[in-house]
């Protein structure tokens, strides 16, 4: 069955009779994994409701449901009050559904006007229908702030602009019903208040948006109501309005959570890491790091802020030994050699340097290795894990693992199971207790906490305090201000491959942060000494 239109009420605003959406006792399994179980939630029209839930919930699968990307084992879907079957996209598409991913579905060597009719084409000729779609486009831009050049490429778009053209996307398919999934994980602040006002437009036109996030600053600034899911069901939904971050996090975790960073000032000691006019050239010619020159000494955390894509994966490459570079780095007083010929991660395991790679699955794990596995990558000649001098002691490496996946409360604790098989946050955790209780003189760490759910947030931000306590030099690289703020001793932001200043947490904020973000530096004379 066809999903109907909402009818139009007085001044031809949506009649508000029936909600937007409504899922009635929806269940989805994936063989033994009851990934939903009889989840049943309303969303009124016209309202942002927010969907929040810990790693392994259910959200992405009940909103792929909705989108067409699964079929429901048991349950019905209603779109304005109309009963709708959808098995796939096309059919989400004619109910008035709109998704933008969290990883865009852009073609980059298109344009923004060709990445908005691809698949919406009408008739053989493609003029007609791309002169249409630039007055379609002129309108949207113009009602809901959503301004991007139509003949601009999108790889020569900004992150923030990119997303306005999935939004276009939607709208240009008649979407009244927008699900958007993680929107503000690479966004500059700007950008994501730009969004927001954009949602906001939206939302005075009558549309419906789903928002999904992990940010319980953004659920308790932006949306209506609020739905919490815990184990594949729906514990609960809420007015905005009537709960709190601190509620909301103990909905999803099912236990108390600490929401704020605890601990004590930094006591910084003798520089551990010191580089000097770091310069880093891809294979394409194009210099990523431009005259880098900055200090982590033993005891603080130095965070680096930065929009992704302006340097800083390079920079955690470069150290961790999987890029070649030119200047000087010392690692302990230690000329650390960036020529390639004796760069390499098992070198700088040597030298002190541990690393957390920005992307766990394909720098951090080998996805179908056992937990036991990956605890010894990296590390497999260890004297621990050898047995004689050729062969490593296979049941000591697991009992070691056992260990790990205890003190780092990964779940299941079970050394025998495949990588692929854990959370994205429990995965994480593979990673940082393989290298945390390592000791290292200094600790690389990129993204600790992308895609992972609150209770885990708080478990890492924990063991990241307790290494910088312990006497070790961290370097943190994370798109999340608030993780900056908080880790932080002390901030340096990264654009284009520069380091465009420094500044205390104390003595800064997230607007000033998010200034040098963009390029821009206010108030230079504040510079962190």
């Amino acid at each position: 069955m066809e999903a109907g239109r909402a009818t139009s009420g007085p001044g031809g605003r949506p009649d508000t009779a029936a909600p937007a959406i409504e899922l009635r006792g929806i269940s989805k399994a994936f063989g033994p994994v009851q990934a939903n179980r009889a989840i049943s939630v309303r969303v009124a029209r016209g309202t942002i409701h927010g969907i929040v839930g810990e790693n392994g919930a259910g959200k992405s699968t009940l909103m792929s449901i909705l989108y067409g990307f699964y079929r429901a084992d048991e349950g019905e879907i209603l779109i304005n009050g109309a009963r709708v079957a959808i098995p796939d996209s096309e059919a989400a598409i004619r109910a008035g559904i709109g998704m933008v991913f969290q990883h865009f579905k852009l073609v980059e060597n298109f344009t923004v006007l060709e990445n908005i009719i691809l698949g919406a084409e009408e008739g053989r000729l493609l003029a007609p229908s791309l002169a249409r779609a630039r007055e379609e486009l002129a309108r949207l831009a113009r009602d809901y702030e959503l301004q991007v050049e139509p003949d601009a490429v999108i790889e020569e778009l900004s992150v923030g602009h990119q997303q306005r053209v999935e939004i276009l996307k939607a709208l240009y398919r008649k979407a009244d019903i927008l699900i958007l999934d993680e929107p503000t994980g690479v966004l500059t602040p700007a950008e994501a208040d730009h969004l927001f006002r954009i949602l906001a437009n939206l939302r005075a036109e009558g549309k419906t948006i789903v928002l999904i996030t992990h940010k319980l600053r953004e659920i308790m600034a932006a949306t209506d109501s609020v739905s919490v899911m815990r184990r594949g069901e729906m514990v609960a939904t809420l007015r905005t309005a009537d709960t709190s971050p601190e509620e909301l996090a103990e909905l999803m975790v099912g236990r108390k959570v600490l929401l704020e960073v605890e601990k004590a000032p930094a006591t910084p000691g003798r520089p551990v890491l010191e580089i000097d006019d770091l310069r880093v050239t891809d294979r394409k010619g194009v210099e990523r790091l431009k005259g880098i020159s900055l200090a982590v000494r033993a005891g603080e955390i130095l965070g680096i802020a930065g929009v992704a894509g302006n340097g800083q994966s390079e920079l955690l490459e470069v150290l961790g030994g999987y890029a070649r570079g030119r200047g000087r780095v010392r690692m302990n007083g230690a000329e650390i050699d960036l020529s390639g010929r004796h760069a390499d991660g098992q070198t700088r395991r040597a030298a002190g340097i541990a690393h957390v790679p920005e992307d766990r699955q394909r720098l951090g794990l080998i996805m179908d290795f056992a937990a036991w596995e990956n605890i010894a990558f990296g590390y497999h000649h260890d004297s621990l894990y050898q047995r004689g001098a050729l062969l490593m002691d296979n049941r000591r490496i697991r009992e070691d693992a056992r260990g790990k996946l205890g003190r780092f409360d990964v779940r299941p604790p079970d050394p025998w199971l495949a990588a692929k098989r854990f959370s994205g946050g429990n995965q994480q955790k593979l990673v940082l207790a393989r290298e945390i209780e390592r000791s290292p003189d200094l600790l690389l760490v990129g993204q600790p906490t992308r895609g992972v759910d609150i209770g885990a947030i708080e478990f890492i931000h924990r063991r990241l305090i307790a290494l910088r306590d312990a006497g070790k030099a961290i370097l943190l690289v994370s798109v999340e201000l608030d993780e900056i703020l908080s880790l932080a001793d002390r901030i340096a932001v990264m654009f284009d491959g520069r380091i465009m200043g420094e500044r205390l947490p104390e003595a800064t904020d997230e607007r000033e942060l998010g200034l040098m973000m963009a390029g821009v530096v206010p108030g230079a004379e504040r510079e962190a000494g």
